[in-house]
This record gives structure tokens, sequence and C-alpha cells, in this order.
């Protein structure tokens, strides 16, 4: 159970607020690269973080993302020209860079030195990995952006899809964290399927014991949540799901597979942004695993290409089957496991009363999760103590893992070098 203060504190994100300042430490994605394809092509509305912002891709190709209001009357810079280095506002001319600095203002005298006094408000952009990232803190403690693996693999070893979930962030987060839901949730047989199977492939062995044992390590970018499940008489199979801070997870993966990265950022409190990245670190994704991928069958699902909104959603029921669900086929009776996701947690209401819950000891990677954001939450409040993770990029080089390990082997040792990412 959290408390409604501590409720309060996590969940709200905008500009000064104590959660917002914490997230405001770090690089945000906030648009695939491929939403601004071309050099002055149309600007995209962007809200994040609770804030109303528009990107443009200038004459140079380099990215802007400025405040949607201009700074002369209002007027939103998204109906804005974007034309030669800069986006011009249509109601009086006035022009702006990518920096923010009023580059032209043609309605004022040409002797006028007005616009050098004239900024908007903008933010630093970078991109990589197929993703727009922004920061929206300090300037003076600016860090460098996040060395997660698959943003210095080539494209063709990475999928890169973006969703809106209408609910919390922290609501898909401790989604991503929570193992146990998956021999539930996303199961496609009933209960005691393999109760007679004597040889269990890795995600058999979700399906046969639903009650793992949990254990969770503190690490310089976040946490290591270890999920044990019985495999063979002298084996144990292990699931290791990697937080990294603040909004970030790795989904377990067996050796050899593709891995999963999942991103909730906060568009406002009540919404957000799901980046979903599957890559692998040695070769290109196959024709199979991308037509994996794109059977929206997985952790990526199916979104209007304009909005970026799922096309299975709350208002239509996720498109639920009863029929599916009372057969071996499926759990839920929905098609996909992001789809299960957005389910579950968008009914939870925009931003669940966590003081109303009861945890359960295969809770403890959430419990855990909430800590480490409330402890960082108020180190940078009452010590103005920035975060390690944010200040120290090279900490994200880290992979998950999914093994079989001999009982009496440490998943911390046994594990230790699958989950190493290699940059």
């Amino acid at each position: 159970m959290l408390s409604r203060e501590d409720n309060e504190l996590l969940t709200r994100v905008g500009p000064g607020t104590q959660m917002g300042n914490l997230l405001r430490t770090f690089w945000m994605p906030f648009a695939l690269a491929i939403e601004l394809p071309n050099t002055d092509s149309d600007p995209v509305r962007v809200r994040l973080l609770s804030e109303d912002l528009i990107a443009f891709r200038d004459t140079t190709g380099q990215v802007g993302l400025i405040q949607n209001n201009c700074p002369h009357r209002g007027a939103s810079l998204f109906f804005g020209r974007n034309e030669e280095a800069g986006i011009r506002c249509v109601y009086h001319g006035w022009k702006f860079d990518t920096t923010g600095a009023c580059v032209d203002m043609p309605n004022e005298p040409a002797e006028s030195d007005f616009k050098h006094k004239v900024t908007a408000t903008a933010y630093p952009v970078a991109e990589r990995g197929g993703i727009l990232w922004a920061y929206l803190g300090p300037a003076e403690h600016q860090p460098g952006l996040p060395e997660f693996e698959w943003t210095h693999v080539p494209e063709s070893h990475r999928y890169v899809s973006k969703r809106i979930e209408f609910c919390s962030y922290l609501q898909n987060l401790e989604g991503e964290v929570d193992s146990s839901h998956v021999s539930f949730l996303h199961s496609k047989f009933v209960p005691n399927a393999y109760a007679d199977t004597t040889s269990l492939s890795l995600p058999d062995y979700m399906a046969r014991d639903r009650a793992p044992s949990f254990y969770v390590q503190a690490t310089p970018y976040g946490m290591q949540i270890a999920a044990r499940r019985d495999a063979e008489a002298d084996s144990y199979y292990w699931r290791i799901t990697q937080f990294l801070m603040p909004i970030y997870t790795m989904i377990p993966a067996p050796p050899g597979d593709p891995i999963s990265f999942t991103g909730a950022v906060p568009i406002d409190d009540e919404t957000m942004m799901g980046f979903t990245v599957t890559w692998h670190p040695d070769r290109p994704l196959n024709q199979r695993e991308i037509a994996e991928i794109e059977s929206w069958t997985g952790v990526h699902t199916e979104v209007d290409p304009r909005t970026f909104k799922p096309v299975r959603n709350k208002g239509n029921d996720y498109l639920l089957d009863r029929n599916l669900q009372r057969s071996r086929a499926s759990y839920t009776g929905i098609r996909g496991i992001r789809e299960e996701d957005l389910a579950v947690q968008e009914s939870m209401g925009p931003i669940f009363d966590r003081s109303s819950e009861h945890l359960g000891s295969a809770d403890l990677a959430v419990i855990a999760t909430r800590r480490r954001l409330l402890e960082a939450v108020r180190a940078l409040a009452q010590r103005d103590s920035l975060p390690y993770e944010a200040q120290n990029a090279e900490a994200y080089r880290v992979r998950s893992a999914a093994v079989v390990l001999r009982r009496e082997v440490a998943w911390t040792e046994g594990a230790a070098e699958a989950m190493v990412a290699r940059i």
C-alpha cells in the first residue's frame, strides 16, 4: 500500500512538482524520428511532462522543441511556416530558430533591435536509436544521453514503436516490473495444462510454476528484479528484469533471442507515451522476427499511424473475444501481450489510488520500484542531490536475461555474463 500523499508525489509530473523535477534531470523520449521525416517537414504537436510544445526539423536537419504559444501574442506555432532554418508564426511573421532565439520580426521597424530581447522557451533535442530525446531540466545539469545498447546498433538490428496509453506512467511501469502476472495475464493455456509435462521450454516454466519467488538487487542504474521458478529437479528458471531509472525496463529474453525495452514517458499526469524497442545486438532482425512483431501479439501493439492511439483500445474493449477466452487459446480473450497490459492498466483509471491496495510477497518488485523513485525524488527535493543514473550515462549498458541455472548457482553470478551489454 502507498499513502495517498506518496501516490500524489509519484504521479504528478508537471512543472514545479517534485516528480516532474526528478524526470527533468533525465533525457526523455518524445517522438519517433520518422515523425519529422525531412528537413522543413510539417511541425508536430508534443505534450511532454504536462508542457505543450512544438517539434520541427529545420532546413539544416536540426530538430527543435519549442513552446507551443508564440511569445508575441500566443498563437500556436503548430500553424507556423517551417522555412529557412526556423519556424515562423503565421500571425505576425515572428520567426524562431531551434534554440528559441527570435531571428526575424518583420512587423517591426528594420532598425529595431527588439527581436534580440525576445526568446521562446526551447529545449535541447538529440536523435538516437530512431527516437527523438529532449532534456527539459536545468542547463547546467544537462547529462549525456543514456547509453542503452539498442541506441548504438544499426537500424536493421532494431524495431521501434510508440503508442499512447490513457493512464499514469506509473501504472505501466509497475506492470513492467511485475513478473508474476505473466503466468496469468499473458498465459495462452488453461491452468495446469502442463501438469503432466516433463520437459518444458522456457515460457512453459511460467505456466507450470505460477508463484515465483522474487529477489531484488539495487544497481547503479536502478534495480535487477529476479523471478525464480522451478525448472527441472536440479534447476531453476530465472527471469531477470532490469528497472532503469526513472521510467525504463528491459523484458527478459532467452539467450540468443531479440531483447525488448520499454519506456513509460509521461505526457501528463493521466496520459503517457509508451516506447517499445526490440533489438538484436549482433545481427539484423530477420523476416520471421519482424513478422512476429507486426502480428501485434507481443510487446508492440498496432496503432493508428496518425495519432499513435492503439487500434484495440478502451473504447472497443480491446476487441475482447469471450469465446477465445473460454478456449485453451487465451487466458484473456485479448489478442496481444501489450493489449492485455493496456486493458488492465487503463482499467485502473487515470491515476489509481494505491492506498486501497493489498500487496503480497509477489509484489516485492513493485514495492521496491516505488521506494527507489521516492528516495530519488526526496534526495533531489531536500538535498538538491541529482540522481546518479542521470549523470552517468554509461550505467545503462546492461541487458535483461532469462536463463536456467543449477539450483546451487546464485542468479547474480550465473546470469552475470548474459546481463552485460556490449556497446
